[in-house]
């Protein structure tokens, strides 16, 4: 199961530039988050402080039981090793071939001999789709193959939480959503803690257990999806329906009189979409930490708009998930999670 992840007043500055202040969040173990922001907002700083590269100004970020940003240098080292981390652009060495790519930590990092290194890396690759790619150069395969690459160099010494750093940019939007279904399947399978940074709106809207948004410096909300996706926020609304009306400007923020204008002219970010079906692991099972549709609107008093949950097929899951959570035979937590 993953480790918690508890932030607390997190503040980051470079030199008088602040990038964020007092952010405070909890991510659950075992769930996926996601975290949304316009660009330059600091998503990317802010995985490197969980990870322990950049030091905050102030705060504190736990790490199960262990406040990293107090940790002698010893212990940050080991905390480390809890971490996966997929960068942006899978971050290969250009002049290795895939197999020695992903066999890199295990390795720099422990004292397996060649044989447990070759069962371990192939199993991580088959666990993402790369099996028959081991001699491959990062250079021969395309850029989903190297994200996968990437995920599986992140898994090899089996890590509580993964971090993924914008795992859709630069890909094309079915190979996008290969990867979301991949990112969904090794929750189910490794129940590791995700946090994902994205631009990516379908990624957002359908994959995560939780979604926050950075937004002026600040974290703007961050709780379970159904939360934000129904959300009266400005901001919010503005970045889930990709307008141009709302606070967030071309270069980052609006003025005042840009909004007053906005607002006399009677634009509006606009109401949010339906909220879509989470998406499920392939093989049909119900995630422990996935929660019933609907669940948190209902708890809380919220009329989600007509349809919000019916797929492609008609389904309507709120109605069918008590039925598909019956079918599956003995329910997992996720399977009664309201």
């Amino acid at each position: 199961m993953g480790v918690e992840i508890r932030v607390e007043g997190l503040t980051k500055r470079f030199g008088r530039q602040t990038i964020w202040e007092d952010v405070s969040l909890t991510l659950p173990a075992g769930e996926i988050s996601v975290l949304l922001g316009p660009s330059g907002t600091g998503k990317s700083v802010f995985l490197k402080t969980l990870v322990g590269l950049l030091k905050p100004d102030r705060g504190n970020a736990w790490i199960g039981d262990r406040n990293l940003p107090q940790l002698p240098e010893d212990l940050l080292y080991e905390t480390r090793k809890l971490f996966g981390v997929l960068f942006q652009d899978g971050a290969l060495f250009g002049s290795m071939n895939l197999f020695d790519n992903i066999a890199f930590p295990l390795r720099e990092h422990t004292k397996k001999n060649e044989t447990e290194i070759k069962r371990i890396v192939l199993e991580k690759m088959e666990m993402v789709g790369l099996i028959g790619a081991e001699g491959k150069l990062p250079g021969e395969i395309s850029g989903g193959m190297r994200k996968r690459a990437g995920l599986a160099r992140a898994l090899v010494l089996d890590p509580e939480i993964i971090l993924f750093d914008e795992p859709d940019s630069g890909l094309d939007p079915v190979r996008t959503a290969y990867l979301n279904q991949l990112i969904v399947d090794l929750n189910a399978q490794i129940g590791a803690t995700f946090l994902i940074v994205t631009h990516d709106i379908n990624t957002a809207r359908t994959v995560p257990d939780n979604i926050g948004l950075l937004f002026r410096r600040e974290l703007v909300m961050f709780g379970q999806r159904e939360m934000l996706l129904s959300s009266e926020e400005p901001v919010v609304r503005q970045f889930l329906n990709a307008r141009r009306v709302g606070p967030i400007g071309m270069s980052e923020e609006k003025d005042v009189s840009e909004l007053e204008a906005e607002a006399a002219a009677g634009n509006d970010p606009g109401k949010l979409p339906p909220i879509p079906p989470q998406l499920m692991p392939s093989d049909g099972r119900v995630r422990p930490t996935q929660h019933a549709p609907g669940a948190w609107l209902r708890a809380h008093g919220v009329t989600p708009p007509p349809g919000s949950f019916i797929d492609d097929l008609g389904r309507n899951w709120i109605d069918e998930w008590p039925r598909y959570v019956a079918s599956m035979g003995a329910a997992p937590a996720g399977g009664v999670r309201k």
